[in-house]
């Protein structure tokens, strides 16, 4: 009888053991997502405060909140505004994004589903581009963008993200058109479909959850990036990074404006990461099994 009752007490304190297992997971994570959330909710506070406010060690939660931080942002009490910077960062990174893309796609397919000679050379030599420091090639570009009158230019700038992206597109296209099975694509050849077609019709399809994952993602390296903007831009392709750091000046107090603009900045490539999100989940759920 007692190794009959020591079984059933053991079968009774497994289901208490997976509760508590799972409360104590649920807990953790979600003390991860405070971490993370701790510092955007900090700064979307920051904006709704006055200056000698949000300049206070300790910020009241209860402090007088105020929409000055916006309008000032956009131009309405002060010179400079958002709207300009918001829409140069929109044409460069969206732009640059779409046009990698396009150029990304054929390549990939030559490299991953072609018989092209010593393919992994070309896709490790594209990679290693991106070893090169940023500040290496600034320079260079700096003087071709100043001989051919392209300093200050969107187009210049669309141009250089294009270039700074299409090593990553290709690299991860690649890898999303390689477990394509062949048959499929020499099934469609026999029926008489062109390359165009297949990849049209068939390639893309398939690849369209990593084809978002690798749009935003070279969405978001074209939008954060500050050096080649800070140097290659005046006043009339000032994107939004660049605008971010006007706000940090030796002379008066700036942080509940810089946290205002910060938030400001961050909406757009929140909402295209929120509209894309179930083709971003399954893009990168299927590189991962890969």
């Amino acid at each position: 009888m007692l190794p009959h009752r020591e079984k059933e007490r053991q079968i009774r304190r497994k289901p208490l053991r997976r509760r508590i297992g799972a409360s104590m997971a649920t807990i953790g994570t979600w003390l991860v997502i405070l971490i993370f959330a701790a510092p955007i909710i900090w700064t979307l506070l920051l904006s709704f405060r006055s200056e000698a406010d949000a300049a206070s060690r300790s910020l009241e939660l209860f402090a007088p909140f105020t929409f000055d931080n916006y309008f000032k942002v956009f131009g309405t009490t002060a010179g400079r505004s958002a709207w300009g910077p918001l829409s140069n960062s929109i044409i460069a990174s969206f732009g640059s994004t779409l046009l990698a893309i396009v150029i990304a796609i054929p390549a990939a397919y030559a490299l991953s589903l072609e018989a092209v000679r010593k393919s992994n050379d070309v896709l490790f030599f594209l990679l290693s581009t991106k070893f090169l420091p940023v500040v290496a090639a600034l320079l260079p570009q700096y003087l071709f963008a100043v001989a051919i009158r392209a300093v200050d230019s969107r187009l210049w700038l669309v141009l250089l993200y294009i270039i700074f992206n299409l090593p990553i597109a290709i690299w991860l296209l690649a890898s999303f058109m390689s477990d394509i099975p062949k048959e499929v694509q020499e099934a469609a050849s026999l029926d008489g479909a062109s390359r165009f077609r297949i990849i049209g019709q068939i390639v893309i399809p398939v690849i369209k959850p990593g084809l978002v994952a690798t749009a935003l993602i070279c969405v978001i390296l074209s939008w954060t990036e500050l050096l080649i903007a800070r140097t290659m831009t005046g006043s009339e392709a000032l994107t939004a990074p660049v605008f971010l750091t006007g706000f940090v000046t030796t002379q008066g107090q700036f942080l509940a404006q810089l946290s205002a603009a910060s938030i400001i900045v961050s909406l757009p490539i929140l909402f295209f990461g929120l509209g894309a999100q179930r083709q971003l989940v399954r893009g990168l759920s299927l590189g991962a099994i890969k």
